[in-house]
C-alpha cells in the first residue's frame, strides 16, 4: 500500500529531511561529544594494514595495544594558544583523549605487529597467520 500526501510519499519526505538536515547535525554533535580520528583499514593475504590520521599529536602521546584480537589506538591531544597584545594577554588550553578499537579476527599474529608514526599519520601492519583449528569436545549431559 502506497501512502500519498499531496502527491508525495510521506516516508520519502521524512527520509529526505533526515538525510539533508538531521544527519549532518547529528554527525557534528557526535564529533563534539566523542572526538575521534579517521582510520583506513585494508588487507592482503599476508597482513592487515591500518592507517590513522592523528594530526597535532606527538609520537610519545600515541599508544597502540592488542588484546584478544582487538587492536586499540589511544592518543592524548594537548593544545595551547598564547596571544599577547598591548592591552591584554590571552592563553587558551585544550586537551582530550582519542581512541578507536577494532576486532581483527582469529588469524592475526599478535606477536608480529609493527607501528610507525610520521607527520600525524600512524601506520600499523598486523601480520596474518593460519587460524588455529578449534577443537570440539562433547559434553556429557547428566
Amino acid at each position: 500500500m502506497n501512502l500519498k500526501l499531496y502527491g508525495k510519499d510521506p516516508l520519502k519526505m521524512f527520509e529526505d529531511v533526515f538525510n539533508e538536515r538531521l544527519t549532518p547535525f547529528i554527525s557534528s554533535m557526535g564529533s563534539m561529544i566523542a572526538p575521534t580520528f579517521k582510520v583506513d583499514i585494508s588487507e592482503d593475504e599476508k597482513a592487515i594494514f591500518l592507517s590513522a590520521d592523528i594530526p597535532g599529536v606527538k609520537k610519545e602521546d600515541v599508544k597502540v595495544t592488542m588484546e584478544d584480537n582487538v587492536i586499540s589506538i589511544c592518543a592524548e591531544r594537548t593544545q595551547e594558544e598564547d596571544e599577547k597584545n598591548k592591552n591584554y594577554h590571552r592563553v587558551e588550553r585544550s586537551w582530550g583523549s582519542l581512541s578507536r578499537s577494532f576486532t581483527l579476527g582469529d588469524n592475526v599474529d599478535s606477536e608480529n605487529i609493527k607501528a610507525s608514526y610520521d607527520n600525524g599519520v600512524l601506520k600499523i601492519v598486523v601480520a596474518k597467520k593460519e587460524p588455529e583449528e578449534k577443537k570440539s569436545k562433547e559434553i556429557a549431559v547428566e
